[in-house]
């Protein structure tokens, strides 16, 4: 299964390397920001799991923080776990106030905070807020978000497939598979906050689907970016016989050799505004 990303933002540099260099070893994709402004970047661009969030930072505070993250599609439903000195009871009322999942004070006992990011990751899967593989808003949210911006202007929705996941699976493994599921995520959701508006949304609807819903003023350049960056990332999931080749090998049923094309997406896009 592919790893679960988690987003440290703490400018403390001695508390950032401890949970670094911890929750890597505890089989997490961890990336760090210093700053808040960096952080709120970084959730947009990498779309973590789960971000675990001090509430001083030099340049804007957590509740800043989680309050641009939490009303900004994109990022509104990634899980947020505050990380603070202050244990006062009013900061805390405020911080789940803004939509925060735990509130964990300093200093906090790294087992019990493993724990408690653990809840949070089980609770969100399990209210099928989001895909336990690419961390995606799954068919719950992406019918809210869908209901929320029906018949509103300037919306389009984007439908893909990513062709040849199947066949990939049966030749490479299910941990590839999810692996290459994970990068598939991560290209849709930087092309989305490259090309898009930070009120897009990136959701997946099942095993090989995704949706996008976006406001891009250039939905052409968007679907462009997808393709050509999967298409140039894609490539380091295979074989070098197969990327050399441009297909998969495999076998028929019947014994007959099979060719099956590398892993790509195939988009549909629906008339604007987005109906249901």
């Amino acid at each position: 299964m592919a790893k679960k990303r988690l987003l440290v933002i703490e400018d403390d540099a001695d508390v950032a390397e401890m949970l670094v260099v911890y929750f890597t070893d505890q089989g997490y994709d961890v990336l760090h920001a210093m700053t808040g402004n960096e952080g709120v970047a970084m959730a947009r661009a990498k779309f973590p799991n789960l971000v675990l969030l001090d509430v001083m930072l030099p340049d804007m505070d957590g509740f800043d923080v989680c309050r641009t993250l939490r009303t900004t599609t994109l990022t509104k439903y990634i899980p947020i776990t505050f990380l603070t000195q202050r244990d006062g009871r009013s900061d805390k009322v405020a911080g789940l106030e803004l939509g925060a999942d735990d509130y964990v004070t300093k200093p906090f006992d790294i087992e019990e905070l493993r724990l408690r990011v653990q809840g949070s990751l089980r609770r969100s899967s399990r209210e099928s807020l989001q895909d336990v593989r690419t961390g995606l808003a799954t068919g719950a949210l992406i019918e809210a978000t869908r209901m929320e911006i029906e018949g509103k202007p300037g919306w389009t929705l984007l439908d893909l497939q990513l062709i040849s996941l199947a066949e990939f699976r049966e030749n490479y493994s299910f941990i590839a598979a999810d692996e290459a599921l994970g990068f598939a995520a991560q290209t849709l959701t930087r092309a989305t906050n490259e090309q898009g508006t930070p009120n897009d949304f990136v959701g997946t609807t099942g095993d090989d689907r995704f949706v996008i819903f976006t406001q891009a003023a250039d939905v052409n350049a968007l679907t462009e970016a997808i393709d050509v960056s999967f298409k140039e990332g894609v490539k380091t999931f295979y074989n070098f016989a197969d990327s050399d080749r441009g297909y998969m090998l495999g076998k028929n049923e019947d014994g007959t050799e099979k060719q099956s094309p590398l892993m790509h997406f195939v988009v549909s896009r629906a008339a604007e505004p987005v109906k249901t």
